[in-house]
């Protein structure tokens, strides 16, 4: 087999597909040896926080290089000839943009539908409709698709985006540094970020469909001593166009009891959600909820959403409300913040929960679809 996965999305412009691809590419020249793995990649791409000397290094792993980004029309007709002089068989596409006329066996992930369903979302959302015409062009010329739920693979289904062998529902994985940190470390963490108090812990975008006014609304409906008490954390990049959310907590009177933390460095996540007192998580829609089990694999005992793939990846180790109900958010957060209990049966069933997903498994299970295509499994 001789297997090219497009490298291109492993840069910081794609922090989450990033992650996925860069995953994935470390996994595979491992539990295939047999096999030869191409990383596609753009040599004039900006340099990334990914380190892939490692990858490249192993004996089954090469590259291809392209001169062009995911967003340039000319990947229409540069990449096909560079994946016919180097002989793939089968080319993967961690995302719907892609080239589209290939010589070879095509898989495609599809994370999410948030062109379809939550398209303000979107860096232009005027473009809605080209980037719902891509997604449609991805589903019907990819011989596979990849959701990272049933959730998600559901929503491909019901609107008719199906690739000709269909889909499958592959989970994504917790890398190992998302574990409970020493006490020390998180205190330390505390002091430098200026978290003195107890802190429910939000992380994520602010983009719309993650639904934070209504979890500042809930957070306000929490009794005053409560929240004297605790802190309310919004951590995560901040979209620009989305800035109501400081005025909003101002107008519901919520003053130091609302943190607006802004991004976080990726060496610091781990000891933000270990000293979290709990982790809440009201999103309107995801295709699989990544910082779910995050804060899981942390320790954090976790209250999320029971709509789309989130009760899916939380299991019965979290406590689920209606993301629509802000009254459901305001008690699921009273319960974790005064129940110390349910807390400790929370964090200990999250940590349980979140061993069960790794990139090593994603990646198998990766393998396993690529191997039917080409019939060699």
């Amino acid at each position: 087999m001789r297997i090219a996965l497009d490298g291109r999305y492993i840069q910081d412009h794609f922090p989450g597909i990033g992650r996925y691809t860069y995953e994935i590419a470390r996994w595979l020249p491992v539990l295939a040896p047999e096999a030869e793995f191409l990383l596609l990649r753009d040599p004039c791409a900006p340099n990334s926080r990914f380190a892939l000397d490692e990858i490249l290094a192993l004996p089954n792993v090469g590259e291809l290089h392209v001169e062009a980004t995911p967003f340039a029309l000319r990947q229409q007709w540069a990449i096909a000839p560079v994946l016919r002089r180097n002989g793939v068989a089968l080319y993967h596409s961690p995302y719907y943009l892609m080239p589209y006329a290939l010589p070879c066996k095509t898989v495609a992930t599809i994370h999410d539908l948030i062109p379809l369903r939550f398209p303000r979302s979107l860096p232009n959302p005027r473009m809605a409709p080209v980037y719902k015409a891509l997604i449609r062009l991805c589903a019907r010329r990819a011989d596979h698709l990849i959701a990272d739920s049933a959730s998600a693979l559901a929503d491909l289904e019901e609107r008719g985006l199906v690739a000709p062998t269909g889909g499958t529902r592959i989970y994504l994985g917790v890398e190992p540094r998302f574990r409970p940190q020493p006490p020390e470390q998180v205190a330390r963490y505390r002091q430098t970020a200026g978290l003195a108090r107890p802190y429910a812990l939000y992380l994520g975008i602010n983009k719309p469909h993650k639904n934070l006014p209504a979890l500042l609304r809930a957070w306000a409906q929490l009794p005053a001593p409560l929240r004297d008490a605790h802190a309310l954390v919004l951590a995560g990049a901040q979209d620009a166009r989305y800035a109501e959310g400081p005025a909003l907590a101002d107008a519901l009177g919520l003053g130091e009891s609302v943190r607006f933390l802004g991004g976080v460095q990726e060496a610091d996540l781990p000891l933000l959600y270990a000293g979290a007192t709990c982790f809440v998580f009201p999103s309107l829609y995801e295709g699989f909820g990544l910082p779910i089990l995050e804060a899981m694999a942390c320790g954090a005992p976790v209250a999320c959403s029971s709509v789309s793939s989130m009760p899916e990846v939380a299991g019965d180790a979290a406590l689920l409300f209606d993301p629509a109900r802000e009254g459901e958010i305001a008690a699921a957060l009273t319960d974790l913040l005064t129940d110390e209990p349910l807390r400790r049966r929370l964090a200990q069933a999250g940590q349980a929960r979140a061993r069960q997903f790794t990139w090593e498994r994603t990646a198998a299970e990766t393998l396993s679809v690529y191997r039917r295509l080409l019939g060699t499994g």
